[in-house]
């Protein structure tokens, strides 16, 4: 019989956890992942950006979902064509960095989406994403008022397109130091002042996993100011799997459980093979 060390037998285990997805699902390695679907999912296109884009629509499309997540304008008519939508669009909303709490970067913002909303719209495209920018020193009052007034300077761009405006919350420990939009609370109270069914949070779970944890209480509690979800391991931005801390069935069930009908797309980067984990996350997700 096989001798093991303590080292050996610890390192095989955490070799085994890595493979087995939080919740104990397992995903078959063909035909649809989704078959429950009452949660809408989508996933990430540049956490697979090596895989050619027609081939990755036809892999997405087996496993059984709709659309693909941030796409620039020219990939919006690709994903069309192969029976899919876009469920997040660049539209020139900014940057991480540079976005609506500068007062000089709204005439740019402004000009972007009165331009390119209207061309989302007519692809069916749910989402536009933008960006509350890096704080460079700027108080969180001032950066309300000022992200407030960028956006209600878009708002009837989007309502009047049946598009919805989704600011992104982003960690500020990890990943995009100095991002004022990176708690929950300065987002809603954005979103509270903008006022409009059409401007939105896009709630990252990573992020906020990172930055506040209580993902299930913030969830249910602000589910009315919640348009997108992104996931993502903690820690690593990895495999939704048992190697990371977010019981992410449970999550999936409780957004579900309020009645969401928008995407929760998967943005996390495999480490394993890209497909097989992805199945594997959409399969988990799958409540």
């Amino acid at each position: 019989m096989a001798s093991f060390t303590r080292r050996e037998t610890l390192a095989a285990a955490v070799a085994a956890a890595a493979s087995i997805p939080l919740g104990g699902v397992f995903a078959q390695s063909t035909g649809p992942a989704v078959t429950k679907g009452r949660l809408k999912q989508s996933v990430s296109r540049w956490c697979y950006s090596k895989i050619p884009m027609p081939e990755f629509c036809t892999a997405v499309k087996d496993m059984g979902l709709t659309a693909i997540d941030l796409l620039e304008e020219p990939e919006w008519t690709i994903v069309r064509d192969h029976g899919l939508i876009c469920s997040m669009a660049y539209a020139g909303g900014g940057s991480i960095r540079d976005g609506l709490n500068v007062r000089a970067n709204h005439d740019a913002i402004v000009r972007n989406f009165e331009e390119k909303i209207p061309k989302a719209a007519q692809l069916k495209i749910p989402n536009v994403i933008t960006f509350f920018g890096n704080r460079k020193g700027m108080s969180d009052a001032e950066a309300i008022t000022n992200c407030v007034d960028g956006l209600n300077r878009v708002k009837k761009i989007a309502e009047d397109a049946g598009v919805t405006i989704c600011v992104e919350l982003l960690n500020s420990k990890v990943d995009h130091k100095d991002y004022q939009g990176d708690h929950t609370a300065f987002g809603v109270d954005v979103i509270k002042a903008v006022a409009s069914p059409r401007v939105r949070l896009l709630y990252d779970i990573y992020h906020m996993q990172i930055m506040e944890g209580d993902l299930i209480r913030t969830i249910r509690d602000n589910k009315e100011h919640l348009a997108h979800f992104h996931t993502g391991g903690v820690p690593g931005r990895h495999e939704l799997d048992g190697t990371q801390e977010v019981t992410w069935r449970a999550v999936a069930t409780a957004i579900a459980d309020t009645g969401f009908q928008g995407y929760m797309a998967h943005e996390f980067v495999p480490t394993r093979d890209p497909l097989t984990s992805l199945r594997e996350a959409v399969a988990l997700c799958d409540v």
